[in-house]
């Protein structure tokens, strides 16, 4: 955006209306630029002043040199809004409080408070979210700040969405303004503070207060499941931070002849949001933008006078893109304010066949674009519908920007703001050219995951827990009725290994009675445990290795429980199917002295990151251990040392090492390195294999009513602790999924919140992997999804469950 080279971004924008809403009565035309700074006499906007001299007092936020200063300042009017860190405060001022402040020591700018108008399926394929979505790059782990007219919580679009939610709006019955908060207040937060479907908002008519439901869609809304909803907005796996700062008007003067009521939005109001935000970045909420789709005014130039720039740095400097729509008033060389801030991303509208938008705010102050026409998304009323805008646009980079969160993890916002700007498709019109939006491009080479489309990871180690009974036999050496369990393995299309391992638990008056055998998917048996009816005992637990070369992985296995004597029942309690990595090299490789054995590894169907902690096996033989240091290379060339060159005695090594490599992208060609630092002695490479660890538990139970369920998992073998971007795939059914509250639970106790609970909706059907940091704990140990049902009156079903590292 305005700047010739890419350090940051973050914007703020538009409007929804294609008429523009009158600008208040002291507030410079909209076709008109500012007074530029070095042309007026001091730090008080002149017209200003021009606007009380009839004895009427206005609304203006006041920017001081140092918080020092504000004290003096507030002397000059009525105090409206203060601030928790900045230089700023809100007043209402007459004439003569103008002429104080403009003389005031510390002042630095006055300029009018002035309330600003808010300005799917085809626009997420037109930019290549389709393609990256279906790859496992939803957005998780990262929410967008929506700073609009509220968002319907409870919109089926935006199911368990929205995580945190504010209000700041205006009260002013001197010109018709009353809050638009659910408690009638100025400043309020938590759960349903910005929800549309309560307070005022849902006393006016629906589209009064629809523009920031809509915007949220576009951003992070989710269709699985839902009829008639667009398939997704552009990071269906991010939350949402739903904060209002419109504020009802009942007067014609601000919103048009015959149009009252409408709601506006003070910059101060977005200033205070803009500070909610940073306090919750800070708090440890992982913002990665803040979407304002709102503006005003004319500006052909940078306008970082505004009192609001100081916040879009902070929250820069913190890792938060400010986004912002231009306007839609057709400028051909300007946009609105905020968008007009150096440090905010601006965004400009286009059709899905890359032709400028008519109404789309353009020129050199726009940092891309994006679309902006037609695009359906979530109404309140549960209802779908579509609009036109700068407003549709921004959002569109704002999901982005999370994408891109997800995929580069370690990249700064800045980076991944020049990646949408530098990887877009030119847009070339009079006067300048932009970059359309293409997050696929910016996001770089991803291969779509295979299998349904919910981004469930691909597991190695399979578990049921659900206990079958195991009938009793009609006597002696009679095979009873079968008790089997299944598990069904999706998306190992190598085939069956030789060293299937299968885990098996069950209980019986006599352990001897009962064999044992897994079937699988096209029927071969396998025997694990022949009858011994002399055996006694009440628990049997053991861990088998069967050669399935030959059969296909993917299907349903089962293990077989039959008691062949009478006289005692038991039950089949738990078991595993557990696939080694099949990604594994038994190449034997020669250690030069004083050189480098390379080893390459081929990876493929691992959408998206390598693990946390991936497991590299080596067995290597050499002279001298110590001499050697061991390095992994990712296919996109990160580098991890696994050993440094030491001292360790011995001629062999053979170790597993847990390396977090979540930043390291998982489908390609992997190196493993082994270099000899020093001469007299060689070696060799025998074998190494790379491993993901991924847990998949079948169980299926039921949710009670007003209670909790669990399913679990148990990790064991593992070398390392979890990472950042710990997986987590939900399979959840329930008449209302708001009622439901997830949380990972982790070995020691510690939870991990998947999903909040939220305010009324229909049920639905959950299918969705979440991001977790799990980084500093155990890998080994139980793992538990923890389902609680907070309301009475539903009840639900646990399908499945998968753990990632």
């Amino acid at each position: 955006m305005k700047r010739p080279t890419w350090a940051l971004v973050t914007a703020v924008s538009a409007a929804l209306l294609f008429t523009a809403i009158p600008a208040p009565a002291h507030s410079a035309a909209p076709s008109d630029d500012p007074v530029p700074s070095a042309d007026r006499t001091g730090p008080v906007d002149p017209p200003l002043f021009d606007a009380t001299q009839d004895g009427s007092t206005i609304r203006v936020n006041v920017v001081t040199d140092q918080r020092t200063d504000l004290a003096a300042a507030t002397q000059a009017g009525e105090t409206l809004v203060s601030y928790d860190a900045l230089p700023l405060v809100t007043l209402r001022v007459d004439n003569a409080g103008l002429t104080e402040l403009a003389t005031a020591l510390g002042v630095v700018s006055v300029t009018e408070d002035i309330p600003a108008p808010p300005t799917l399926d085809q626009s997420t394929a037109v930019i290549g979210s389709d393609t990256i979505t279906a790859a496992g790059m939803t957005g998780v782990g990262s929410t967008i700040a929506v700073l609009d007219t509220g968002v319907s919580a409870g919109h089926p679009f935006l199911s368990g969405r929205v995580t945190a939610e504010a209000c700041f709006s205006v009260n002013d019955p001197a010109i018709g303004a009353t809050s638009l908060c659910p408690g009638g207040g100025t400043e309020e937060e938590g759960s349903g503070t910005a929800d549309t479907d309560a307070g005022p908002c849902a006393a006016m008519a629906a589209s009064v207060c629809a523009h920031g439901t809509h915007v949220a869609g576009i951003v992070a809304g989710d269709g699985t499941g839902t009829s008639g909803a667009p398939a997704h907005g552009v990071a269906p796996g991010a939350h949402i931070a739903a904060i209002q700062v419109f504020t009802k008007f009942d007067n014609d003067k601000y919103c048009g002849a015959g149009a009252s009521p409408c709601v506006l939005s003070y910059a101060s109001s977005q200033a205070k949001g803009l500070e909610k935000v940073l306090a919750l970045k800070k708090a440890g909420t992982p913002v990665v933008a803040a979407n304002l789709s709102l503006g005003a005014g004319r500006h052909t130039s940078a306008c970082d006078s505004d009192p609001r720039k100081a916040l879009i740095d902070n929250l820069l400097a913190e890792g938060v893109a400010t986004v912002i729509a231009a306007g839609n008033n057709s400028f051909a060389d300007a946009v609105s304010n905020p968008g007009c801030v150096s440090t905010a991303v601006t965004v400009g509208s286009t059709t899905d066949d890359d032709q400028l938008s008519t109404f789309s705010n353009r020129g050199p102050l726009l940092d891309l674009l994006a679309p902006g026409t037609g695009i359906v998304s979530s109404l309140p009323g549960r209802t779908y519908g579509s609009k036109n805008g700068t407003s549709m646009a921004a959002p569109h980079v704002a999901g982005a920007l999370a994408v891109l969160k997800q995929t580069h993890p370690s990249e700064e916002i800045d980076g991944l703001v020049s990646r949408l700007v530098s990887s877009g498709a030119p847009v070339t019109y009079t006067g300048a050219t932009t970059p359309r939006l293409d997050v696929q491009a910016a996001a770089g080479d991803l291969t779509p995951e295979p299998g349904d489309g919910s981004g469930k990871p691909v597991a190695l180690r399979f578990s049921n827990d659900v206990p079958v009974v195991i009938p009793d036999s009609a006597g002696t050496n009679v095979p009873g009725t079968p008790a089997h369990s299944p598990i069904t393995v999706t998306r190992h299309p190598e085939g069956a290994p030789k060293d299937l391992s299968v885990k098996v638990s069950y209980s019986h008056a006599w352990i001897g009675d009962v064999r044992l055998e897994l079937v699988s998917p096209t029927g071969r048996t396998y025997l694990l445990k022949s009858a011994n009816l002399n055996t006694g005992g009440t628990t049997y637990t053991n861990t088998f290795t069967v050669d399935a070369t030959g059969q296909p992985s993917d299907g349903e296995w089962r293990v077989r429980a039959t008691d062949i004597d009478n006289g005692s029942t038991g039950s089949l309690n738990t078991w595993s199917l557990h696939f080694p990595t099949p990604f594994r090299s038994t190449t034997v490789t020669t250690i030069p002295d004083t050189g480098t054995a390379s080893s390459a590894l081929a990876i493929s169907g691992v959408a998206g990151y390598a693990s946390g902690p991936s497991q590299v096996y080596v067995d290597l033989t050499h002279t001298r251990i110590g001499d050697l240091s061991l390095t992994l290379t990712s296919p996109d060339n990160k580098t991890f040392t696994l050993k440094p060159h030491g001292s360790e005695p011995g001629e062999a090594l053979k170790t597993t090492y847990g390396v977090d490599a979540t930043t390291a992208k998982a489908t390609g060609t992997w190196t493993l390195k082994v270099t000899d630092s020093a001469g007299g002695s060689t070696g060799q490479l025998n074998a190494w294999s790379l491993g993901f660890p991924s847990y998949e538990n079948q169980t299926v139970k039921q949710i009670p009513d007003d209670d909790y369920e669990q399913i679990w998992t148990t990790v064991t073998g593992l070398t390392g602790t979890g990472s950042a971007r710990t997986q987590v795939y939900v399979h959840v059914e329930h008449a209302n999924l708001a009622n439901l509250k997830i949380d990972l639970v982790a070995p020691d106790g510690s939870l991990f919140l998947l999903k909040g609970s939220g305010s009324p909706e229909e049920g639905g059907v959950i299918k969705k992997t979440y991001t977790v940091d799990t980084s500093g704990k155990s890998a080994n140990g139980m793992w538990k999804l923890r389902v609680d049902d907070v309301m009475p009156g539903n009840t639900g079903t646990v399908h499945n469950f998968v753990l990632r590292f």
